[in-house]
């Protein structure tokens, strides 16, 4: 099958942006919050400058190392990451790392830790439209290798395992405090379910970004900062937890992204 690379100054029509501004820069990490994306980009690495903000895709290059790296936001949810990395693909990326917040389902996982992802539970719509339900939603190798090497080198407190990707924040998730309370039948007790099965976290867009990453021939890793600790409260922890989460995976990715562009 022809990929259908976009021309050197053709802008993609929801990133806003052309192949031109990349700059060569051929891995990306792909935050949630278009918010987060400057401070990410200033703190990843040097001589960070803004490319573009359309919809919820806000972009920034950086340079680690002084090779370019994209940091652009994806929004929440898998549409808008399969929206996403469908363009980035376009234009030549071919790596990609998640950086997102995250509940964890496991009483040894502490807030402020550092969860990285190499597969995930699809209970969202997006990868459906890329494989069937039996394909399996699994990251790279070597992105998720980098992750854990380089959080293991930083001295991050870290755990690898299988997230729980969710389309809905509440009813998917198993969470009883929305506007009506209701959970339906198919997802009531199924926290306890993928806590025995082992699976580490809740969030919303890794299933999809790990499809979706396979579909299109690129290489995807996830890394999630611990933010809710299901087993105690449904409340997203205080502000200074974030910043110690943040703070950990801003360590993780540099790391990685050092080692993925030493092995190419």
């Amino acid at each position: 099958m022809a990929k259908n690379y976009a021309a050197f100054d053709e802008a993609m029509y929801h990133v806003g942006f052309a192949k031109k501004a990349l700059q060569g820069a051929a891995l990306a990490v792909l935050p949630g919050d278009p918010g987060r994306v400057e401070p990410l980009a200033k703190t990843l690495g040097e001589g960070a400058q803004f490319i573009a903000s359309h919809r919820e895709y806000t972009s920034w290059l950086t340079r680690v190392e002084g090779a370019p790296v994209l940091v652009c936001s994806t929004g929440m949810g898998g549409p808008s990451v399969g929206i996403c990395l469908e363009e980035l693909a376009r234009l030549g990326i071919t790596h990609v790392i998640r950086v997102g917040t995250t509940g964890t389902i496991q009483e040894k996982i502490n807030l402020g830790d550092v969860i990285i992802n190499k597969a995930a539970v699809r209970l969202d719509g997006t990868s459906g439209h890329y494989a069937p339900q039996e394909f399996p939603a699994v990251a790279s190798f070597s992105v998720t290798g980098a992750l854990a090497q380089a959080a293991s080198s930083c001295g991050a407190p870290f755990h690898v395992g299988v997230s729980v990707s969710s389309d809905t924040f509440w009813p998917g998730q198993e969470r009883y405090d929305s506007f009506t309370g209701y959970v339906p039948r198919r997802f009531q007790g199924s926290m306890r379910e993928w806590q025995a099965l082992g699976a580490l976290n809740y969030e919303m867009e890794t299933s999809a970004l790990f499809v979706v990453s396979q579909a299109l021939g690129l290489k995807a890793g996830a890394v999630c900062g611990v933010v809710v600790k299901r087993t105690q409260s449904e409340s997203v922890a205080a502000d200074d937890v974030y910043l110690r989460a943040l703070a950990y995976q801003i360590k993780v990715v540099r790391g990685a992204i050092k080692i993925l562009l030493h092995i190419g």
